[in-house]
């Protein structure tokens, strides 16, 4: 099983949706794609942010005329049905069907060409960028999926190749109980391992990043939004 990893960058104005996460800088997009053919695709999208970030994209989360998809300058030609799974104050849970494709630059649907043992495809997007990991069986094919897909870029938006891994494991906040990042867990299992927060302390957040290899800085910030990111989903659930 490999995973393969790009980003891309999208300029002010390439992508009506994409401003939207570049005007503020809270909201956060994490989806999961699926499809089995051409012709149909399933996207399962969390969307999380400050409150009044969030209701700004409401409206376009909902819009089934909205190409929220396609990385070229065509518009999809297709049927899309959008579903809101959860509404809650810091989230928002979209599903969405893309089906009757008679044409779409999305990259799924551009990728299902290559890899007829099926794939699957996770995208995280905040401010410019969308970063991309697509899994796959083996790696035969991704050298094709790189030059359509970057080939294929609309104006304003840059492809940049991140890498090429062999794994045996595969995270995703939508497949996990919290929107703790994998670096961040990291962090907080460490903390929590070495008596970070007992009373009192065991260990310094210094002898901590010392131990991590990590600037203190660094340390310090992703403590801050992993304990940030577990208080609101807690509060989440009890709203």
């Amino acid at each position: 099983m490999y995973d393969f990893s790009f980003t891309i960058t999208y300029d002010v104005g390439a992508d009506e949706y994409t401003d939207q996460f570049i005007d503020r800088e809270s909201l956060r997009s994490e989806a999961l794609y699926a499809c089995l053919d051409p012709s149909k695709m399933w996207v399962l999208e969390l969307v999380t942010g400050d409150p009044e970030d969030l209701a700004a994209v409401d409206e376009l989360l909902l819009d089934e005329s909205l190409d929220r998809y396609s990385v070229s300058g065509r518009s999809c030609k297709a049927t899309r049905q959008v579903n809101q799974i959860t509404d809650r104050s810091r989230q928002r849970m979209t599903y969405t069907y893309v089906s009757d494709v008679s044409y779409c630059d999305a990259i799924p649907l551009i990728a299902v060409k290559y890899f007829s043992d099926g794939v699957l495809f996770r995208r995280t997007r905040s401010g410019e960028t969308a970063q991309w990991h697509v899994l796959v069986q083996d790696d035969e094919n991704v050298g094709m999926l790189y030059d359509t897909v970057s080939g294929r870029l609309a104006d304003g938006l840059q492809f940049s190749f991140d890498h090429l891994t062999e794994l045996e494991q595969w995270e995703s906040r939508l497949l996990s109980p919290s929107g703790i990042r994998a670096e961040q867990r990291e962090v907080l299992t460490a903390a929590v391992n070495r008596g970070y927060f007992e009373t009192p302390r065991e260990i310094t957040l210094d002898e901590l990043a010392t131990e991590l290899g990590l600037p203190r800085s660094t340390v310090s910030y992703r403590l801050r939004r992993a304990t940030a990111e577990l208080a609101k989903a807690f509060v989440d659930q009890e709203l």
